[in-house]
């Protein structure tokens, strides 16, 4: 994929499509190679913790050093709002449960916030577009409303789908800024699987039925009425889906702009992301489209059962830590995955070498391991 040109203007350019984010630094390659070397000088076969080691190598890149750090300040954002579409049966809970979520996540009650305790991060709650009010703490960023209903109209209109992805990128700089050393994006809002789901399609080149799950545990009949929605939006969508701020406007809304431009901005200041489930990789299929190479510094915390999701693994070629048949969304099975991060990383940083312990290390022959009969090698 390849980001539009009017993503990326000047920073003195005032149009309604101008933003900038930065160019994405490369992970630091001297450090995976360490990593990569240490590994083979720890007290255990090569190979022998499998993706764990893996993951510890893919932080040490990420953090620029080896043996690489447990993240000591990890934070979750969880974007919240609502959308218009969910007003014609797409979901099966009515658009109220996003702001009374959205108090529940900031009271501490939700599954992420358990979540988050248990993996040693904090959460953070804002209001992009819930349709009712919210307390003033969490709407600082507001842009509207309820978003538009993508079926039949724009979700937003080209000021809002900027307000929102500026409000996302204003908000990864203040928790960077604020010492968070790993960024969650998380997902709130009723309906939101359907823009999500458009997305998906439009930048995949997939059809609505390969889109469109369950959500929050509709039956065959809602099924029907978001596949139909997700299929009159596709039609508006495909026709912008070069340019990811149109695409936004027409078929996003104010919650997942403001996702797509958290994650870019992320990637931009070379921060590691664990992404979520469906609705955070929809918003991340649109951030690589803003900031070209963003993906480089997203780890995939979970495979959700949603089937939008896998699409979204197979294009950004991410290969997800867990898969737990999750679907909640909420940032919670990227959190789910941060303990098994960590212990990743303490592996690579803690474990002795073999000539710190005293132990005979591996014969050349043993440390590759057998060279397979008929392998050309």
């Amino acid at each position: 994929m390849s980001g539009s040109p009017s993503a990326t203007p000047s920073a003195d350019d005032d149009s309604p499509s101008a933003v900038e984010f930065g160019v994405v630094p490369q992970p630091d390659e001297q450090a995976h190679r360490q990593a990569i070397a240490r590994h083979g000088e720890l007290t255990k076969p090569a190979g022998s913790l499998g993706r764990l080691e893996e993951l510890g190598v893919w932080v040490a890149a990420r953090q620029g050093v080896c043996p690489p750090r447990p993240f000591a300040r990890p934070r979750v954002v969880v974007f919240a709002g609502d959308h218009g579409v969910a007003d014609d049966g797409v979901s099966a809970y009515p658009k109220e449960v996003t702001a009374q979520m959205v108090a529940n996540i900031r009271s501490g009650g939700a599954a992420v916030n358990a979540l988050a305790a248990n993996a040693g991060a904090s959460v953070r709650v804002v209001d992009m577009a819930v349709d009712g009010t919210t307390a003033e703490a969490v709407s600082a960023h507001k842009v509207r409303r309820s978003s538009g209903a993508l079926h039949t109209e724009d979700a937003l209109t080209p000021e809002q789908a900027r307000s929102a992805v500026l409000a996302g990128r204003t908000l990864a700089d203040e928790e960077i800024d604020a010492g968070a050393d790993l960024l969650v994006a998380g997902d709130m809002g009723i309906g939101n699987t359907t823009p999500a789901a458009v997305l998906t399609a439009a930048l995949t080149s997939s059809e609505p039925v390969a889109v469109v799950g369950r959500g929050t545990g509709i039956d065959d009949a809602a099924w029907m009425r978001k596949t139909a929605a997700v299929r009159d939006g596709l039609r508006r969508a495909r026709r912008v889906a070069h340019d990811p701020l149109a695409l936004l406007r027409t078929a996003g809304g104010a919650d997942l702009a403001a996702m797509a431009g958290f994650l870019a901005r992320a990637s931009a200041r070379g921060t590691p992301v664990i992404l979520d489930g469906m609705v955070v990789g929809a918003a991340a299929l649109v951030a690589e489209e803003l900031a070209p190479g963003a993906v480089r510094w997203w780890l995939a915390g979970h495979r959700s059962v949603e089937p939008a999701a896998s699409i979204v693994l197979d294009q950004l070629d991410l290969r997800p830590v867990l898969d737990l048949d999750m679907r909640l969304g909420e940032g919670s099975g990227a959190v789910t995955a941060l303990p098994v991060v960590n212990a990743a990383v303490r592996v690579l940083a803690e474990m002795s070498t073999f000539a710190q312990a005293g132990i005979q290390g591996p014969t050349a022959d043993e440390a590759v391991g057998p060279v397979a009969s008929g392998s050309g090698d």
